[in-house]
């Protein structure tokens, strides 16, 4: 008999496992088809900001993500010989979304934990080793050919949407016919994940090596667990670096006297990091999210981060027009809002690749010279230190004014408002509405009547500075956290 569901998740990695823990929250049946059998064991993503973070907590892993990450405390450039040229802290305390600003975590960790959790759910499915052959639209839905590679057998789903979280060589964004365009960056670079008991004794930070010979990268990913990243010169292949022997030349520099023989590769490969953009995210019922739909260099950590992001932004909106409460046009708003952060933070994070490692020796010589002086540049600082991302786009859904500035497409702070709990506790996945107002009898029963949060932002609170800095007494906030629209009263953001 063929399986029929309302949602079909192609891919099992941190973003398909977001999206369906977030549509179970709203009650919506999905399944999960994964080519492998059980979690992909290579460590891929090392790091995630604080936006995310919150994310995490919203599926409900606030204290399991806790357990297996670290704060980190920003970013060093160093020169070839580890002279620190230039230092960029972040807070490891809370911030205003309540987590450190950044993390460190190991991928096979962090997929574990979200498996578990989606195990509470009933209406969720997660079926492994399912290879996905084709992807069929007609008038009533989509027809997914499925084959279980363990046994060959050939099987049929419909779903009415399908989420392609399938990542590079994504088999969704061929069936739609999008292509990814070329943002102009391409480097071949060697990862390693080594594991010791020892302590390195470096500060728990990212590392990034501008060495015109071989830049490079380090960070401390856990207890035992540490990577490094170095660019891979013409020729040279992962199968130069192996083993010990030949790789400890390149890692000594953090290492130090510490014997080889404590130091265990988990992992050598080869990566080449690409910025890449698909040209569209989306045909009638075909939705691309995470690599799928974006590939990010990964000099600012923010590769897996945009998948999470494409997930959360998009389960609201289609658990509403699943439901009815929502037009189905207000999918239309998914790649308006999603393309054009995606591309903004791919560019940043080409720009920070390009200038920590392009140049040879010139290059070394203006960052030596440069460096050291970027704390100086306006803005540049929050830049590298501030983990905030720049708005949504504006569509139907983020209603910024052109000529003004706005908080709407901003993520409200997930202030604590109420004792220990914070706004995302208290909205809790809804509509809410943040006031300096005293809403009248009236305007609390719409709110009521629309299903909606009311959260009074009392003076003096980090929600009542946030409005004040923002211009505005009212904000309209999504289910996703994000602005919709704010104003000065309550009916103008109706």
């Amino acid at each position: 008999m063929m399986t029929v569901v309302p949602v079909v998740i192609v891919g099992a990695g941190p973003t398909g496992l977001t999206a369906a823990t977030l549509l179970a929250q709203y009650g919506v049946e999905c399944l999960i088809l994964e080519q492998w059998g059980s979690v992909y064991p290579q460590p891929r993503a090392v790091a995630l900001d604080d936006e995310v973070h919150r994310i995490l907590a919203r599926l409900g892993l606030r204290d399991e993500f806790a357990a297996i990450s670290r704060p980190h405390r920003g970013l060093r450039l160093l020169d070839r010989n580890m002279r620190v040229l230039a230092e960029f802290q972040r807070d490891t305390a809370e911030g205003r979304h309540g987590y450190p600003q950044g993390s460190m975590f190991d991928q096979p960790e962090l997929e574990a934990i979200l498996r578990q959790n989606l195990k509470q759910y009933d209406t969720v499915t997660l079926r492994g080793n399912t290879e996905v052959t084709a992807l069929t639209q007609d008038a009533g839905g989509v027809r997914i050919d499925v084959t279980d590679t363990a046994t060959g057998e050939h099987d049929v789903v419909r779903a009415a949407y399908v989420l392609g979280c399938d990542g590079a060589n994504s088999l969704t964004r061929a069936s739609i016919g999008a292509t990814m365009h070329d943002l102009g960056f391409t480097q071949r670079w060697l990862v390693i994940d080594v594991v010791t008991e020892a302590d390195l004794g470096q500060w728990e930070g990212v590392h990034q090596l501008s060495d015109p010979a071989r830049a490079g990268t380090y960070m401390r990913i856990g207890k035992t667990r540490y990577r490094w990243e170095f660019q891979l010169t013409p020729g040279e292949t992962a199968d130069d670096f192996r083993d010990m022997a030949q790789l400890h030349p390149l890692i000594a520099r953090w290492t130090g006297n510490i014997p080889v023989g404590e130091l265990e590769i988990i992992r050598a490969a080869e990566y080449t990091f690409r910025a890449q953009v698909a040209d569209r995210w989306r045909d009638r019922r075909l939705f691309l999210l995470g690599d799928a739909a974006h590939l990010t260099p990964p000099f600012i950590g923010q590769g897996m981060c945009a998948g999470l992001r494409d997930g959360m932004n998009l389960a609201w909106k289609l658990a509403g027009v699943l439901d009815g409460t929502l037009p189905e046009t207000v999918l239309d708003t998914y790649e308006i809002e999603r393309r054009h952060h995606a591309r903004a933070m791919i560019k940043l994070a080409k720009f920070i690749g390009t200038a920590m490692t392009a140049g040879g020796e010139v290059g070394n010589l203006i960052r030596r010279a440069v460096a050291p002086r970027l704390h100086l540049v306006p803005g540049l600082t929050d830049l590298a230190t501030d983990s905030q991302t720049p708005p949504l786009h504006r569509s139907d859904l983020v209603k910024r004014p052109r000529l003004r500035r706005t908080l709407a497409g901003r993520l409200c702070p997930n202030a604590t408002v109420d004792g220990d709990r914070r706004f995302d506790d208290v909205a809790a996945g809804r509509f809410a509405i943040v006031t300096s107002h005293e809403p009248s009898p009236t305007q609390r029963a719409d709110i009521e009547r629309r299903g909606a949060v009311l959260i009074t932002a009392e003076p003096g609170s980090e929600l009542h500075q946030w409005l004040r800095t923002g211009g505005a007494r009212v904000a309209i906030v999504r289910p996703d956290g994000t602005v919709l629209s704010a104003g000065r009263q309550l009916p103008a953001c109706h």
